[in-house]
């Protein structure tokens, strides 16, 4: 099973695809996560990135598309994939659907998380990771159990991304709107289209998502 998960920046896209992935044994592809990859080995791919990244604004469509070419063809991706944080723009769907067509793939369903733009900007401006296993937390939501301890690794270290501020959360907002939500027109059209409220708490929309994909 192939599948994309899509939704505005704070949605929890990586959350709930990491449960699926988990529940159905595929493979997570979070292009986020490669793209912070490139930035912190900094090539010249990387530099690229970071300044997309410091601005809000969406990364060229090659270098991702190029990233997400080189993780699909990875042996752990055989048995299904879902994609995290990739397409963002029609222009990047319709490469996507090349590109799995060249590798004769397909994706089985289009799943949309929608949340609104304020409760976004607190979501967002809010979290943090623990620096040693990754764990994410939110100061309001999701704190760690022991103040100032990851729950998972113990670790006392944690980080915050730099692009994690209000004004440019709410470019990227404003990029999200413009660029990504127009998939939702073009995913419609082919019947895979899934759409749940993301405004809820992990276990609802994780309950909404599964139930969309039931049969599947």
């Amino acid at each position: 099973m192939n599948l994309v998960v899509f939704g505005p920046p704070g949605a929890g896209k990586g959350t709930q695809a990491r449960m699926l992935a988990e529940a159905r044994g595929l493979v997570q592809l979070s292009t986020g996560d490669m793209l912070r990859a490139a930035v912190a080995a900094e090539t010249d791919i990387g530099k690229q990135v970071k300044e997309a990244m410091e601005t809000g604004q969406l990364c060229p469509d090659e270098i991702v598309i190029r990233l997400i070419s080189d993780r699909v063809d990875e042996p752990d991706g055989a048995n299904g994939f879902i994609l995290d944080g990739f397409p963002r723009t029609v222009a990047q769907a319709e490469a996507l659907d090349a590109l799995l067509k060249d590798k004769n793939k397909d994706l089985d369903a289009v799943v949309e998380i929608k949340v609104d733009d304020d409760l976004l900007v607190g979501r967002i401006t809010g979290r943090f990771t623990c620096a040693n296993c990754g764990e994410g937390y939110h100061e309001t939501f999701r704190p760690p159990k022991r103040p100032g301890v990851c729950d998972k690794c113990g670790s006392t270290e944690f980080t915050r991304r730099e692009d994690d501020n209000e004004e440019t959360v709410r470019r990227r907002l404003t990029a999200y709107h413009s660029e990504t939500e127009p998939l939702v027109d073009y995913y419609s059209g082919t019947g895979r289209m899934k759409t749940v409220d993301g405004a809820q708490d992990i276990a609802s929309v994780k309950e909404q998502i599964e139930e969309a994909l039931s049969g599947l």
